[in-house]
């Protein structure tokens, strides 16, 4: 009952959030770092502490001249083993399991990674947290005071709408132009996400020994081979049952070795565990990059922004929005892009074609023409001596 007390705990993280409470300051792909992947890490971290689930972690057999907790106390602690070149021997006849066998001059895989496993979920559950977290400290709750009254709000009073409309539209007129530190603070989070994804898939591999890269492809080739050739790369990378060497002194004072066979039961949690860990975070890192890529192309290409504006803004004018668009700036886009997704349709439809009137109208005065430097209906006088006659000609 315990763990799913934590499990729910955790659950506060992907609930369902109604704009009444906190405004949307974010996209799917921003939600889903500091939300779905955090939870999930979380979640993990919280199954492989849970001893319930599978018993003890480490059990280890002697020949019983050593206590059975001091045996499984060291290994857990301190490491276990297996040999790469005893791998693919036949179980039974030639090695006692995958990994298992004669020792001599053959090379070792230690694994110490096991009792490090809920540590390293838990850091992971905070690196995706962190670009959320700095996100939300610099937007400092803007969108939030900006769109409070009408955020969430499905039916109120039109005057009272108005008057928040009102609001909102001087707000936005008084600060035009002011956004862009804003909108930097939005896009470098974003880029941090991507950078965090890929950071962690190089920190995982470091952390299993460089076999996370290939890990999900070498599952697909096992799934694909035949069932007597095969050999399940799980099981490599998360061995079962792995040997510990434990040595002491003896009763004449000479060092005793003693080599035990040790039961490693959570790696049936930690072999899953990263499986799903390696797809998902090649959907995430696939995702965010295009995320990523999209957002320069709207810094880049204004026509980007205008036909976001129009997808939002379905009964504007193209004269209207192109107008709108060129008025503004990045951040002043980003602004509106987050009002469309805390306000109602009508209400942001509203706000748009108040926007086009205020702004569209407000063109550049183009340059005077020749004509209308030069007067033409004046009449030409002669000149004018100084004592008022005409002048002649001499």
């Amino acid at each position: 009952m315990a763990v799913f007390g934590m499990v729910s705990a955790v659950s506060s993280f992907v609930k369902i959030r109604y704009l009444l409470d906190k405004a949307v300051i974010d996209n799917m792909v921003f939600r889903c770092h500091y939300r779905i992947t955090t939870a999930i890490l979380f979640v993990c971290c919280i199954i492989v502490t849970a001893n319930n689930l599978i018993g003890d972690p480490i059990s280890c057999i002697n020949d019983g001249s050593i206590p059975m907790h001091v045996i499984n106390t060291f290994c857990w602690i301190t490491y276990t083993f297996t040999i790469p070149g005893q791998q693919h021997r036949q179980i039974g006849t030639d090695v006692a399991s995958y990994g298992l066998g004669n020792e001599y001059g053959q090379e070792k895989r230690y694994h110490s990674y096991y009792q490090w496993v809920p540590f390293v979920l838990f850091f992971q559950g905070l690196m995706f947290y962190v670009p959320h977290w700095i996100w939300k400290n610099m937007e400092d709750g803007k969108i939030r005071m900006i769109t409070d009254g009408l955020r969430g709000m499905i039916t109120v009073p039109e005057d009272y709408r108005k008057d928040r409309q009102d609001r909102i539209i001087k707000y936005f007129m008084d600060s035009l132009n002011s956004h862009n530190g804003y909108s930097f603070a939005y896009f470098f989070c974003e880029l941090l996400n991507f950078v965090n994804v890929i950071v962690n898939i190089f920190m995982v591999d470091k952390f299993l020994g460089g076999a996370f890269m290939s890990y999900g492809t070498d599952v697909l080739k096992f799934s694909n081979m035949d069932q007597e050739k095969r050999f399940d790369p799980m099981i490599e990378i998360f061995p079962r049952l792995t040997k510990c060497t434990f040595r002491k002194f003896g009763p004449s004072g000479s060092i005793q070795k003693h080599d035990t066979l040790c039961v490693l039961a959570l790696n049936i949690l930690n072999e899953k565990i990263y499986i799903f860990l390696w797809f998902w975070f090649i959907i995430l890192a696939i995702i965010s990059g295009v995320a990523v890529l999209y957002s320069l192309v709207v810094v880049m290409m204004p026509t980007t922004r205008e036909t976001i504006i129009k997808r939002s803004y379905r009964s504007g004018q193209r004269k209207e929005i192109a107008g709108l668009v060129r008025r503004l700036e990045v951040g002043d886009f980003l602004i509106l892009h987050f009002l469309s997704q805390n306000l109602t349709t009508k209400s942001y439809s509203d706000l748009l074609q108040q926007l086009c009137g205020l702004l569209g109208a407000s063109r550049t005065p183009s340059a005077p023409s020749t004509l209308e430097m030069n007067p033409i209906n004046h009449p030409i006088y002669p000149p004018v001596d100084s004592f008022g006659g005409k002048e002649t000609e001499t």
